[in-house]
């Protein structure tokens, strides 16, 4: 619907409401098509803050309600008003569909029934202060999603999960903030996530106030330890180029192992057909059984690298050793926990692809739970050395009806021997791939 003129004196938008970007300046930066708007509203919905900077447009007998803490309640305001025949505005900050209100209000009442007339985004303030370009930043946001301080290996629960995740991954990042999740607790998650060097964070605070103020690129050590004025925007940029390593593939000896017995880790070249196998897209949620030093899950971890890896170790030093390769590939999708599957599973999301290096006893219980809680389309990739666990795990699959496919895999590397080559052949091992039951994939 294309958005309706408005004109002074007229009594607009009936049968639909009206979501307004304002900016902290208040009335000084709003349109004439916002003013008239704000003049013929009978109800309007926003921040108790918002609500106040623009009291003097309001008429007198407009009712205000606060949607503070109401959120979810905000679409049913506006369709028990508009039901009414009464004129409905929302107040928003900035532009309403940059991580606004909006696209909330568009999925819960249709297209049809907001119309949105957006302000200057603060992104695009906070940038222009900075005197910066910000066509090329990824725009994240940590508004109201306060848990904590970012831990080490942090689920995607967490609220500073995907600042970490994009900071990771891009050299620009212009990030919406909050009270609980402001500048100095993003500088200490980017610390903490082995970034501190990396990375240079502007702040600007207060956009279009008196008392405006611009800190731009400070080091992380400064900014997690200083106090910022609310309301701000984060800047953070990278200085120093991202180390550019390969997807997967890397060699065995990369990975720190269990000593002084060496060899408990899949092998480069079955790791590649059992990553193959799983079929890994880049959002996928991946479960890592048996996760020995951690190879399969770390690889699929880059691979996926908009999902996450549940991973699961029963022995405390492969475990242990887990954990710091994750840290030596800088895994920030990748969890770990130390445990005996199946137990402890039920906490995890269902699977998209599961990885089983190792069960424990209990593969038949196992492979029954799998198919259970993996997604339609979903893949269970299982690596064995020997007779017994290849036909538990076929004879698992047969009856739970699910189609299976078995690849043998027997490698040989090259070795020296004098001033010549030769072959040396590794143990054979069985790749078991399969698809949930009924899907009729392998």
């Amino acid at each position: 619907m294309p958005l309706k003129p408005q004109r002074s004196g007229q009594l607009p938008f009936l049968g639909y409401c009206i979501v307004l970007g304002v900016l902290d300046s208040g009335p000084a930066a709003l349109t004439p098509a916002a003013r008239d708007c704000l003049a013929a509203a009978d109800l309007l919905i926003g921040g108790q803050r918002t609500l106040a900077l623009l009291g003097e447009m309001l008429r007198p007998e407009a009712e205000r309600r606060d949607l503070t803490g109401h959120l979810a309640d905000v679409p049913a305001w506006v369709r028990d008003g508009l039901a009414q025949g009464r004129r409905v505005v929302v107040l928003a900050s900035g532009d309403p569909l940059c991580h606004g209100i909006a696209p909330l209000l568009i999925g819960k009442l249709g297209a049809a029934a907001v119309e949105v007339i957006p302000a200057v985004s603060t992104l695009q303030l906070a940038f222009a202060r900075l005197k910066r370009p910000w066509q090329d930043a990824a725009v994240v946001s940590v508004h109201s999603k306060d848990a904590g301080e970012w831990a080490e290996f942090a689920e995607p629960g967490h609220g500073l999960y995907a600042l970490v995740a994009a900071a990771a991954s891009h050299d620009k990042l212009a990030v919406f903030t909050s009270p609980e999740n402001g500048p100095g607790r993003i500088a200490r998650a980017l610390i903490a996530a082995g970034l501190g060097e990396d990375l240079r964070l502007s702040v600007v605070a207060r956009l279009l106030l008196p008392d405006e103020s611009v800190q731009a690129d400070m080091p992380l050590a400064e900014a997690a330890q200083r106090v910022f004025p609310d309301p701000n925007v984060v800047v953070v940029e990278r200085i120093r180029p991202r180390r550019r390593r390969a997807v997967f593939g890397f060699e065995d000896g990369d990975y720190i192992q269990r000593s002084p017995e060496k060899g408990l880790i899949s092998k480069l070249e079955v790791r590649a057909v059992s990553l193959a196998k799983l079929r890994l897209a880049p959002a996928a949620v991946v479960w890592d059984i048996g996760a020995g030093s951690g190879s399969v899950g770390l690889e699929a971890a880059r691979i996926a690298r908009l999902g996450h890896v549940w991973a699961i170790e029963k022995n405390a030093v492969d475990a242990a050793n887990a954990r710091e390769n994750a840290r030596r590939f800088q895994a920030r999708n990748y969890t770990l926990v130390e445990g005996r599957a199946p137990l402890g599973l039920d906490a995890w999301p269902d699977p998209d692809a599961v990885f089983v290096g190792g069960s424990g006893g209990e593969l038949a219980e196992l492979i029954a739970l799998i198919l259970h809680r993996l997604k339609p389309g979903g893949r269970l990739v299982m690596n064995f050395v020997t007779l017994e666990n290849l036909a538990a795990a076929t004879a698992a699959l047969a009856a739970a009806g699910a189609g299976w496919e078995v690849v043998q895999l027997q490698a040989s590397r090259s070795q020296p021997i004098l001033d010549m080559h030769r072959l040396a052949a590794h143990n054979p091992v069985w790749i078991v791939s399969a698809g949930k039951p009924g899907e009729g994939g392998k």
